[in-house]
């Protein structure tokens, strides 16, 4: 059981890591023609990230990026609360506010990044025709099986 709550434990951690850096970084939709990349902040040209995005006023774009920083808070909302329920609770309960709390994070993550995909994955509006998926959006992607699977589990299992 111990074994399980930690690797759990770890993947909770690698799966908030994750979420920040896809978040974060502007690597979201990579042209194929030069060496530029798009984010969720910023246009990258080269080493270059000073360009503001074309689209950044479209209500789309505000939306993906209040709900990946949502799906940040209610991640780290549910680390915090799994580790306090790990030392409070009594045995035998179920983690119920973890688990509960990591499926609104992957709610989010879910609502986030289909917004995104309808509008911005295609590269019709990101201005590179000829691109492909960067490694923010596969992580953004990765980041939601995991918080489900973790969703899940921590509502399934008892405290021992």
């Amino acid at each position: 059981m111990l074994v399980l709550l930690a690797g759990i434990f770890v993947v909770h951690i690698a799966t908030v890591i994750m979420l920040f850096v896809s978040t974060i970084a502007n690597v979201w939709v990579v042209s194929d023609v030069a060496k530029a990349s798009v984010g969720l902040w910023k246009n990258c040209t080269g080493s270059n990230c000073d360009g503001a995005l074309a689209y950044s006023h479209e209500d789309a774009l505000k939306a993906v990026q209040a709900f990946m920083i949502l799906s940040i808070i209610f991640s780290v909302i549910s680390l915090v609360v799994f580790v306090f329920q790990l030392f409070t609770m009594e045995k035998g309960n179920r983690f119920f506010l973890s688990g509960a709390t990591m499926l609104v994070c992957w709610l989010c993550i879910m609502v986030g990044v289909s917004i995104y995909t309808h509008h911005y994955a295609g590269g019709q509006q990101t201005l590179y025709n000829q691109s492909h998926h960067g490694y923010c959006f596969i992580l953004t992607w990765i980041c939601f099986c995991f918080s489900f699977i973790i969703g899940i589990l921590y509502l399934v299992l008892r405290k021992k």
